[in-house]
């Protein structure tokens, strides 16, 4: 499996990629005449947008799930990804127009924010019902002597 270093590389690379991605959605059809003329006419296949959902389901999997089963068991980053690319898909496959540009990068921030989410959790202490217990010096009452 995924070393818990790898995993938190990965929810940083699925975080800066889910905000790109959203940022690229809600771009593209502002800028869609001027690309070609600036050579990046390319960003605006469906393809490319295509290989970078399949892309950041790859990286949220592997982060999120190897997360889930191995540290925190949590499944707010779970649904949190699921929403989100249910909502991206959602929005290219069956809105168009103005708002297709405002759902598919909410799509995108929210997966962004399931990988904010999951590396959180992952750096969670066990010990505590607060939403983001932070790992910290206490040894869970394993070496109490009495």
């Amino acid at each position: 499996m995924i070393s818990r270093l790898k995993a938190i590389k990965l929810d940083n690379v699925g975080m800066t990629a889910s905000t790109l991605c959203a940022i690229h959605c809600a771009a593209v059809p502002v800028f869609f005449t001027s690309l070609p003329l600036i050579g990046l006419g390319f960003l605006a296949n469906a393809w490319v947008e295509w290989i970078m959902i399949i892309i950041a389901l790859v990286v949220g999997i592997s982060s999120i799930g190897t997360s889930y089963f191995k540290e925190h068991h949590r499944v707010l980053p779970l649904l949190l990804m699921l929403a989100g690319f249910v909502t991206i898909i959602i929005g290219h496959l069956f809105i168009t127009g103005w708002v297709e540009a405002i759902v598919v990068p909410a799509g995108g921030f929210t997966i962004a924010a399931a990988h904010f989410v999951n590396y959180k959790y992952a750096g969670t202490c066990n010990a505590g019902d607060s939403f983001f217990h932070l790992k910290h010096g206490h040894d869970h009452g394993k070496n109490k002597t009495v």
